[in-house]
């Protein structure tokens, strides 16, 4: 479903995460591999089938806590119902481990992931904002929420589009135009990039 699946490592201490892990579950853990990380968490910004399909072989292979919202539980404990209904393969996957309560941080070595909840794609959508400890981030891993020219879809159980307009208004436009964004789906862009171009986005 060319979807993005991210690993994020420090390159102090080789302690990473691994977000959203899904079909393309075996190219993170070759990356896990070749650059020497241990794994410290496997974080998930939504439990949508095509991000959570490799949750159980990278759980399996790294052995790190599953963390997700709360509210998205349901989608998550509907994984295989959830492959049935899109066509995809999906097994039952392992129990998660930890609910992200607040903000956090979430920690791998130097740098912090501090969440910020933006449902309406998904009751439990969440974006992470990735930086090293005690600085401003701009780096956003924002799953399925905001894309380059678009947004998410809200037609999937537990969507709505005014709950997601306003996440996007109110949690992510306000870390700026300099913000980068890295959707669960096509190219990096910036927030400034999308309070211009996108056509979901005019007047904002």
């Amino acid at each position: 479903m060319q979807k993005n699946g991210y690993i994020l490592g420090c390159e102090e201490t080789r302690e990473g995460v691994i977000i959203d892990p899904g079909d393309e579950v075996n190219l993170l853990l070759d990356c896990v591999a070749g650059h020497g990380l241990t794994i410290t968490y496997i974080l998930l910004t939504h439990a949508h089938v095509d991000h959570i399909s490799g949750v159980g072989d990278a759980k399996r292979a790294v052995g790190a806590p599953i963390v997700l919202h709360r509210d998205d539980l349901f989608l998550y404990e509907r994984a295989a119902q959830q492959g049935v209904a899109f066509g995809l393969p999906a097994e039952p996957q392992p129990p998660v481990d930890h609910f992200y309560d607040g903000p956090g941080p979430w920690r791998f070595g130097r740098y912090e992931v501090h969440v910020h909840h933006t449902p309406g794609h998904s009751p439990g959508g969440v974006c992470l904002q990735v930086g090293r400890e005690g600085t401003a981030a701009k780096a956003l891993v924002a799953g399925d929420t905001l894309f380059a020219g678009s947004i998410g879809r809200v037609d999937l159980p537990g969507g709505d589009y005014a709950t997601l307009m306003w996440s996007i208004r109110e949690v992510l436009l306000p870390f700026g135009d300099d913000a980068i964004l890295y959707p669960g789906h096509g190219p990096a862009t910036t927030i400034g990039r999308e309070r211009l171009t996108n056509p979901f986005l005019r007047g904002e």
